[in-house]
């Protein structure tokens, strides 16, 4: 493939991941709003599930570079996280945390904004069991503002990491097909 595709591609690759990122958000946001409204909630869950698989794709796709089985383990989260219903949010962290890691790694993004995403998923991967049994306001509640203060710091890196991917994308080197080959 020549370079001029590759570089086109990841900046396409980018901009769906930006794009999902936003309705990802937008869409879980709503369904929380929306609550007892069991339809219109359900649908965006649903949405919610896809993008959360378009996201596993798209950000593999871009960090698998740096860490090939690192990243296909994050993906593998968002898979989970996409198909588990109730405590999936532990697996969007951990994927999270793998991606961040990944992204900051290859300096694929500016390396606040990366750092931002490690510390962000870090610190929910650490406190999200220690709710489950009962510290920092119990089970994840979204009515509890202890829940959307650890959230707070994931959905600024997740929006400022969906514009820079909108507006700037991330631009990779054509991959070394040997890489992808058994040693």
């Amino acid at each position: 493939m020549a370079m001029g595709t590759d570089k086109t591609s990841s900046l396409v690759v980018s901009r769906v991941a930006g794009v999902t990122f936003l309705f990802y958000i937008i869409a879980g946001i709503t369904s929380m709003a929306l609550g007892s409204q069991a339809q219109a909630a359900d649908l965006l869950l649903l949405l919610q599930s896809f993008s959360a698989l378009v996201l596993g794709v798209t950000l593999y796709a871009l960090t698998r570079g740096q860490g090939h089985v690192l990243a296909l383990f994050a993906l593998t989260c968002r898979v989970a996280e996409a198909i588990q219903y109730g405590e999936s949010a532990i697996y969007f962290t951990v994927g999270s945390l793998i991606f961040s890691w990944l992204l900051l790694r290859g300096r694929l993004i500016p390396v606040l904004l990366a750092w931002l995403g490690v510390i962000a998923s870090a610190l929910l991967v650490i406190i999200q069991p220690l709710q489950l049994v009962g510290w920092f306001g119990g089970s994840m509640s979204w009515a509890s503002s202890i829940t959307w203060l650890v959230w707070l710091p994931m959905l600024i890196f997740e929006v400022a990491l969906a514009l820079w991917l909108i507006v700037k994308g991330i631009h990779l080197e054509p991959l070394d097909q040997s890489v992808l080959e058994p040693a």
